[in-house]
C-alpha cells in the first residue's frame, strides 16, 4: 500500500504544485513545502514544526516558518496545496482522472484514511480535522496524504524508539541505497563538521563500520525500524475487508504506474 499511495500523495511536491505556491507569494520551493505541509497544525512555531516533521536539520524550518504566515494563512495554504496537487495529478494521469475506478479508489482510501487512531500522530490528527474534498481526484489525493502522514508519524515513533535522530535516519537511508551519507540529497548540504559528527556517532554506536557501511547491527536496526513502521501503519486498513483491500490495490496500481511514467 505504501508503494501505491506514495506516488499519489507526493504529487504535492511536484513543480505544478510548487508553481501554485509561488503564485501566492512564496519565495521558493521550501516556503511552499512548509506552508502546505505544516498548515494542518495551524500557525505552529518553527520549534513545533521541527519536532513534528522530525528529519530536518536544526534551523531549516525556521528559515521558512513563521515567515510564510506573513504571506498566507494556514487555511489558504491548505486550499492552494489541494488545488495544486490535484492539478498536478490530473496532468500526470490524464483520462484516468475521470474513471469509475478512481472514484472507487477514492472512496475506499478515504474510509481507511479516516479510520486510524490519532493518538500520538500530530500531523495525521491535524489532517483528520480538515474537511474531505468532494471532487473524486481531490478526495483521493487527500486520503493518500492522510495515509502517508499517518505512516510518517508512526515512522517517527519507530525512530525515536530506536534512538535514531532525523539526520541519522537520512544517513542510514543513504547507506541502505549504497551511497555514502555525505552524498545523500537531504543531508549533503549540511556543514561538513555536522555531517561528520552524525556519521561518527553512528560508528560509535556500532551501526556503521570504518568505511561508512552497515555493520550487522546497523542493518538489523534499519530493518527493525522499517518493520515497526509497517506494523504501526497497518491499523489504518483494518476497516477494509480483504476483498476491499485487494480492490483498492487494483484500482491504485494503474494510477501509480501512470504517475511514475510521467516522472520519467
Amino acid at each position: 500500500m505504501f508503494e501505491l499511495i506514495e506516488p499519489i500523495a507526493t504529487a504535492t511536491f511536484s513543480e505544478v504544485a510548487n508553481e501554485a505556491f509561488l503564485a501566492v507569494g512564496m519565495r521558493n520551493y521550501w516556503d511552499g513545502y512548509f506552508a502546505g505541509r505544516a498548515a494542518p497544525l495551524g500557525q505552529a512555531p518553527a520549534e513545533v514544526v521541527h519536532a513534528v516533521f522530525y528529519n530536518f536539520a536544526d534551523g531549516e524550518v525556521a528559515r521558512h516558518i513563521p515567515w510564510v504566515w506573513g504571506k498566507i494563512t494556514p487555511q489558504e495554504a491548505i486550499a492552494v496545496r489541494e488545488r495544486g496537487s490535484t492539478a498536478a495529478l490530473r496532468q500526470m494521469i490524464g483520462e484516468l482522472a475521470d474513471s469509475p475506478s478512481l472514484v472507487r479508489a477514492a472512496d475506499l482510501a478515504t474510509r481507511a484514511a479516516l479510520s486510524a487512531p490519532t493518538e500520538g500522530r500530530p500531523l495525521y490528527a491535524g489532517l483528520r480535522a480538515l474537511d474531505v474534498p468532494e471532487e473524486p481526484l481531490a478526495r483521493l489525493w487527500h486520503a493518500t496524504t492522510l495515509l502517508r502522514e499517518h505512516r510518517g508519524d508512526g515512522h517517527n515513533a519507530a525512530l525515536v524508539a530506536h534512538g535514531i535522530g532525523g539526520s541519522e535516519a537520512h544517513a542510514l537511508m543513504a547507506v541502505s541505497l549504497g551511497m555514502r551519507a555525505e552524498e545523500f540529497g537531504r543531508i549533503h548540504h549540511l556543514p561538513k563538521a555536522r555531517l561528520a559528527a552524525v556519521v561518527d556517532g553512528l560508528r560509535r554506536r556500532g551501526l556503521l563500520d570504518a568505511a561508512g557501511r552497515f555493520t550487522d547491527a546497523g542493518r538489523q536496526t534499519k530493518q527493525r525500524i522499517e518493520a515497526l513502521t509497517d506494523e504501526l501503519a497497518a491499523p489504518a486498513y483494518d476497516v477494509l475487508s480483504a476483498d476491499e483491500l485487494d480492490e483498492l490495490a487494483a484500482a491504485l496500481e494503474p494510477l501509480a504506474a501512470a504517475i511514475q511514467a510521467a516522472d520519467h
